[in-house]
């Protein structure tokens, strides 16, 4: 079952111990938005995915982060966010894969979950019960399976 969240407020997610980020909820109309970013719209035919999912992501998250804690200059001073420090902070490997496994996974997951089947309530199958036993997965096959005689 999908469940929604229709309280569309903000939420903070942990990107590393000490650094988390204040993000906008995921949204169609921030995904779309992102599909269509200079910077991705920039990415050349022939780049990898890789390169690809990088650009996507600081789209992403340019668009998303509001605020966050733990993330400061060279010299330790807190900073805010902005589209540089955005870039920057994704481009340190052990965040960008937190932010996707985070936030832009769940994205993702509902895709998924939209392609399975479902029983349908109505149709041909409706009310039909199994007619095969369950295979046993401890029990071997007693004889080899028969096949095509060859000509």
């Amino acid at each position: 079952m999908l469940t929604l969240d229709l309280s569309n407020e903000p939420r903070w997610h942990e990107l590393a111990p000490s650094v988390r980020v204040q993000l906008r909820p995921l949204t169609t109309a921030l995904m779309v938005a992102t599909r269509s970013d200079p910077a991705v719209e920039a990415v050349p035919e022939e780049a990898s995915d890789e390169e690809r999912a990088l650009a996507f992501a600081k789209a992403l998250a340019r668009r998303a982060v509001l605020a966050w804690e733990g993330v400061g200059d060279a010299d330790g001073n807190p900073i805010d966010p902005s589209p540089e420090a955005i870039d920057a902070l994704l481009d340190i490997w052990p965040i960008f894969e937190a932010f996707q496994l985070s936030y832009v996974s769940k994205g993702l997951l509902l895709e998924q979950e939209k392609n399975a089947s479902a029983p349908l309530p109505t149709g041909p199958s409706v009310g039909v019960s199994d007619t095969a036993r369950p295979a046993s997965p401890t029990r071997a096959a007693s004889k080899p399976a028969r096949t095509a005689r060859r000509g």
